[in-house]
C-alpha cells in the first residue's frame, strides 16, 4: 500500500444567460483509496443539457463504483439517452477517471477533449486504446500513478473559449496544456488549478461564455497529516491526556484559543509569545509557542476559516483573501486546504465564561457547530477527518 492520495477539484461556468450548467461532475468514493470521477457534457445548454449530463454522470459513476464492466455502463447510457434526431450525435459525452488503489488511473473518454496529464511539470502523452462499444468510439487508457501527477479533464467549452474573440479557432488543446504547465511550479491545489483554468476561459469568452465550460483537476500527492486543537477539555484533569495525544501525532500542530494555548504552553514548559501586529482588523493576531507550528485565537478565527472553506468548495472567489495573507485564519486555511490530507481535530468541551455574555454572539453551541461545519467542508474537499472530543 502506497502513501499517495488524490486531490480532486472542479469548477464550471454556465453558458451566458443560462441559470443551469449543461455539464455535470460526479465523484464517488469506492473506498479510502479508490474513486470514480465522471465529467459529463450534455448536448446544448440549459435545463435539457443539465438533466442529460446529470443522468449520464450519475449512471456511470454509480455503475463503475459497483465494479460493473465499462461495456455494461456504456450500453446502459446508450439505451437510456437517445441520439439527437437533428444532429445525429449523442445527447451526452463523458470522461471517466477511475483512481484504483491510489496506484493506477483508468481513463475512459467519449467525445470530450482528451484528458491532459502533466508529469514532472510537463505535458505527458499517455497511450490510448481505441474501442468500439455500442457503436461509440471510446478511448481507454491505464496510467500508473506518480507523485505530483496532474490530470485535467474538461468539457468542450474550454477549448472553444475565445472563438472569434481572442482566437480564430478557440483555445487549442496544446495551449491549454502549456497554460497548466506554467501553474504547476506554484503548487496550487486541484480546486485552485480548476478555478484558474475556468476563470481564464471566462475571460477568453469576453465574460459571456458561448458554451458551458467545466474543468476537473485530479492531483496525485503524498498523504500529509495535520492536527488541530480547539478549546480546553471540560474536565481539567483531562488536560494532560489531551495534550499528550495531540502532540504524539505526526504532522503539523495548530492550536486555536487563548486558554488552550496557555494549557499547551504549560504542558510543553514553553512561554506563549503574542504577536502585536494586526494583519487584518477582523481577525485577532497570532501567537507563538516553541514546538507548535501555529497558534491563533479561537472562535473568531475559526469562524473566518469556515467562511473561507464554504467559499472554497463553491466559487472559490475568496482565494486571494487567504492564499496570500498572514493572519491566523489565512494561515490555518492554507495548512488545512492546501497542505493537509488527513486532519485530526482535538476539541475541548469546556464552556468559556467570556462567551456567556448575552451581548456576545458566541456560545458553546456555536463553537461545536464551527467544528462540525469545518469538518463537513473539509470532507467535501476530500480530506480524511477524525474528531476527538474532551
Amino acid at each position: 500500500m502506497n502513501d499517495l492520495c488524490a486531490d480532486i477539484g472542479f469548477k464550471s461556468v454556465n453558458h451566458f444567460g443560462e441559470q443551469l450548467c449543461g455539464d455535470h461532475i460526479d465523484v464517488v468514493e469506492q473506498s479510502d483509496n479508490s474513486t470514480v470521477i465522471v465529467l459529463a457534457d450534455g448536448l446544448g445548454s440549459g435545463v435539457k443539457a443539465s438533466i442529460l449530463s446529470t443522468l449520464t454522470s450519475k449512471i456511470i459513476s454509480t455503475m463503475l463504483a459497483a465494479d460493473l464492466p465499462l461495456e455494461e455502463c456504456v450500453d446502459t447510457i446508450a439505451a437510456t439517452l437517445p441520439v439527437c434526431s437533428v444532429r445525429g450525435v449523442a445527447y451526452s459525452t463523458f470522461t471517466i477517471i477511475h483512481i484504483i488503489n491510489n496506484d493506477t488511473a483508468e481513463i475512459i473518454q467519449y467525445d470530450n477533449p482528451h484528458v491532459i496529464l502533466i508529469r514532472d511539470g510537463v505535458f505527458f502523452d499517455y497511450p490510448k486504446t481505441e474501442m468500439n462499444i455500442g457503436g461509440k468510439k471510446i478511448f481507454r487508457s491505464s496510467v500508473k500513478l506518480c507523485e505530483e501527477d496532474i490530470f485535467v479533464a474538461m468539457s468542450d467549452g474550454c477549448p472553444h473559449a475565445g472563438i472569434g474573440i481572442s482566437y480564430n479557432f478557440g483555445w487549442k488543446y496544446e495551449d491549454i496544456a502549456a497554460f497548466i504547465e506554467t501553474l504547476v511550479p506554484a503548487g496550487y491545489t486541484a480546486k485552485t488549478l480548476s478555478t484558474i483554468l475556468v476563470d481564464e476561459c471566462f475571460k477568453l469568452y469576453g465574460e459571456k461564455p458561448g458554451d458551458d465550460a467545466t474543468a476537473c483537476v485530479v492531483k496525485i500527492r503524498k498523504r500529509t497529516p495535520m492536527n488541530m486543537l480547539f478549546g480546553p477539555p471540560s474536565n481539567r484533569d483531562d488536560a494532560d491526556r489531551m495534550m499528550s495525544l495531540f502532540f504524539s501525532k505526526e504532522g503539523k500542530h495548530i492550536i486555536c484559543g487563548g486558554t488552550t494555548s496557555s494549557i499547551a504552553a504549560k504542558y510543553l514548559n514553553k512561554p506563549v509569545v503574542a504577536s502585536l501586529s494586526f494583519e487584518r482588523s477582523d481577525v485577532p493576531p497570532i501567537a507563538h509557542i516553541d514546538g507548535v507550528d501555529l497558534v491563533t485565537e479561537g472562535v473568531i478565527t475559526v469562524n473566518k476559516v469556515v467562511e473561507y472553506a464554504k467559499d472554497y468548495i463553491g466559487e472559490n472567489a475568496l482565494y486571494e483573501n487567504w492564499s496570500l495573507k498572514r493572519d491566523g485564519a489565512a494561515l490555518i486555511s492554507r495548512l488545512l486546504f492546501e497542505e493537509a490530507t488527513d486532519i485530526n481535530f482535538y476539541v475541548g468541551r469546556a464552556v468559556n465564561p467570556a462567551h456567556q455574555n448575552p451581548d456576545l454572539p458566541i456560545n458553546f453551541n456555536i463553537k461545536m457547530n464551527l467544528v462540525e461545519e469545518l469538518s463537513k467542508c473539509l470532507k467535501q474537499m476530500g480530506k480524511h477527518i477524525k474528531v476527538s472530543y474532551f
